[in-house]
């Protein structure tokens, strides 16, 4: 599966789940004294852990792309939500071009990163996030030998909406974003020649699920 074909994979989900859960969201409808309560619940269960759907890419044939990702949130309030991140994958392409590249790096980038978002839910479920994630990157050639280290600084600017099942337990989120990244350093001159004049950033759907307790 190309990363094409995975990013069509995951916009064509996000659809999907916007239109399944407008078909339903006429039955969702509380009285004022069952939201009150609600509210209460929401600020009991302050605490989730999350994903990305970007772990389907890991079943994918091709070169692998060894994605992890793990979130923790923390709920401060109704609408503020502190988010943690972790974070790993491999790419063999510059970014800016990710999926459509028609030079691709003579080797690969391994990325580990810790992020810190904050999240701010404007209108219902409606949501936007800031986040910083700071990357320790690790080059590696043609041999699979690992040639120098670089940092990148990947900054995420998000618009989604949270779909909640389970009364509240369980969430969706499809979201769009651009995701831009200013700084990054120490690339081989090999790896900077293909990455010469890739855009620095992208727009990118991305459908991230998890349970709060």
């Amino acid at each position: 599966m190309k990363p094409t074909t995975l990013k069509k994979i995951i916009s064509t989900t996000v659809i999907f789940a916007l239109s399944i859960t407008l078909t339903f969201s006429h039955d969702l409808t509380r009285t004022d004294s069952v939201s009150v309560k609600t509210e209460k619940q929401d600020i009991n269960r302050r605490h989730s852990i999350g994903s990305s759907l970007f772990l389907l890419g890991n079943f994918a044939p091709g070169d692998p792309v060894c994605f992890f990702q793990l979130n923790y949130g923390y709920r401060l309030t109704q609408k503020d939500n502190i988010i943690a991140e972790a974070i790993t994958w491999t790419y063999y392409e510059p970014l800016g071009t990710y999926g459509s590249s028609e030079e691709f790096y003579p080797g690969k980038v391994r990325a580990y990163g810790v992020g810190l978002g904050y999240q701010r839910f404007l209108w219902k479920n409606l949501y936007t996030t800031v986040e910083p994630t700071f990357f320790l990157q690790q080059f590696y050639d043609t041999d699979d030998k690992k040639i120098q280290k670089g940092f990148q600084l990947y900054l995420q600017f998000i618009l989604g909406y949270r779909f909640e099942f389970f009364k509240k337990r369980l969430f969706v989120e499809p979201a769009y974003a651009l995701k831009y990244w200013p700084v990054n350093t120490n690339f081989p001159a090999s790896f900077a020649a293909i990455e010469s004049g890739a855009p620095k950033y992208k727009f990118e759907p991305s459908l991230n699920f998890g349970f709060r307790f």
